[in-house]
């Protein structure tokens, strides 16, 4: 067994297009993928916030002093149309043409006097499909005057600091949380993680799986195989560790790749909150807990590597292979996102389903709220099924009908 494992690792080796996908891949096409598609959001964000925006205002002579902090923000550029703005479907018309980004409509109503006026409501017509943060940056200024407004009217009243805090909020509600930082930010990021890992542990077993079944039968070398003094059941273990070999190196490739890529980062990204964060946040989580997570990917790799080396030697040929392992790249997703449904916790049947256990399990781990008892359900029922998978992998690989259809 270890000895045909030996030649399907070496020869896994010096294919470079399964170096690509198990290695350079990894190391470094996910974390620019990873890292670009966060600068792009960041840079996408930081041009809306800073894009000069034009605009035009109907009713500005009921507002100057609104008028004025508007021509004060640098990132807004007033021009004068034609028409009367005051018409709806007149300023829907204008943003649409690209006259303008925006159209303010002021009511007659409008005045600093709020006891006078009443309620007040600026219309802001705009396309709110583009990504431009105008209404945002309007209600920064309507904040400041909304504020010294109120103030105004509650000194005329004789109502002093205390009863205008009371008046303006009569009843606050304070939230005390019991969750510390790991845990709030393991509740977002615990879900990702099950997401990439079981996608990188399936993607680089599918080339491997895919070449040493379907590919042996078409290059001809699968009768040789069977030919040498190996029983079946030793040649089926030695390709099922080969399979599972590939993918467990993808994962922990890429994971270390993206944690050297984020340090790398944090040394040269003057703007490093974000990644500052996350670093403090990975360094709060226990050595034991990064242990348990691998150990937990060991038989989730082998149900994925059971299931791949049967479709490979089930297929005539590669490409047929890839055929059938494609869709498992979807159903993969499926015990992740039941992980992800409110209300499904690592309590009462969860911990005995596969997969699904074991990214409620991830998600635990990084929040640092695992309950370590269900350790043994866990690892329990992914063993079984991986096992079950292997199993039917060596009775597929003794049906000759299977291996010469």
């Amino acid at each position: 067994m270890w000895l045909i494992y030996k030649k399907e690792i070496i020869e896994l080796l010096r294919d470079r297009k399964t170096l690509f996908f198990v290695v350079a891949l990894p190391i470094v096409v996910f974390p620019l993928i990873f890292g670009g598609l966060i600068y792009f959001m960041a840079e996408v964000e930081s041009d809306a916030q800073s894009k000069v925006l034009t605009y035009a205002v109907s009713g500005q002579e009921h507002a100057p002093d609104l008028m004025l902090k508007l021509k004060e923000i640098e990132t807004f550029e007033l021009k004068t149309l034609e028409g009367d703005l005051g018409d709806e479907q007149v300023a829907k018309t204008a943003i649409k043409d690209g006259k303008v980004d925006f159209v303010l409509q002021i009511p007659s109503n409008y005045g600093n006097d709020v006891l006078a006026s009443g309620q007040i409501t600026l219309n802001l017509v705009l396309n709110d499909a583009k990504v431009n943060k105008a209404r945002s940056r309007l209600v920064e200024v309507t904040d400041i005057i909304e504020d010294a407004n109120q103030r105004a009217a509650f000194d005329s009243l004789g109502v002093n600091e205390t009863m205008q805090e009371a008046l303006i909020n009569p009843i606050l509600v304070e939230k005390v949380n019991v969750a510390d930082e790991r845990e709030q930010a393991g509740s977002v990021l615990g879900g990702m993680i099950p997401y990439i890992m079981f996608l990188l542990c399936l993607q680089g077993a599918m080339l491997p799986a895919a070449d040493i079944g379907a590919g042996e039968k078409e290059r001809g070398t699968l009768e040789t195989l069977l030919l040498s003094p190996v029983n079946r059941r030793s040649i089926v273990l030695a390709k099922f560790a080969t399979i599972g070999t590939a993918g467990v190196l993808t994962a922990m490739i890429t994971v270390f790749s993206i944690a050297l890529w984020g340090l790398v980062a944090l040394q040269f990204v003057p703007e490093g909150k974000g990644l500052t964060f996350l670093s403090e946040f990975m360094a709060s989580i226990d050595w034991i807990d990064f242990v348990l997570i691998f150990l937990m990917l060991v038989p989730v790799v082998a149900i994925f590597a059971s299931i791949l080396l049967a479709m490979s030697i089930y297929a005539r040929s590669f490409k047929e292979a890839q055929g059938y392992m494609s869709p498992l790249v979807i159903f993969s997703f499926i015990p992740v996102i039941i992980a992800l449904v409110p209300g499904i916790e690592l309590k009462g049947i969860w911990p005995w389903i596969p997969l699904t256990n074991v990214a409620l399990a991830i998600k635990e781990l990084v929040k640092g709220t695992m309950d370590y008892v269900q350790l043994v359900a866990i690892f329990g029922s992914t063993v079984l099924l991986a096992g079950l998978l292997l199993s039917f992998c060596v009775y597929w690989f003794n049906q000759e009908k299977v291996l010469f259809r």
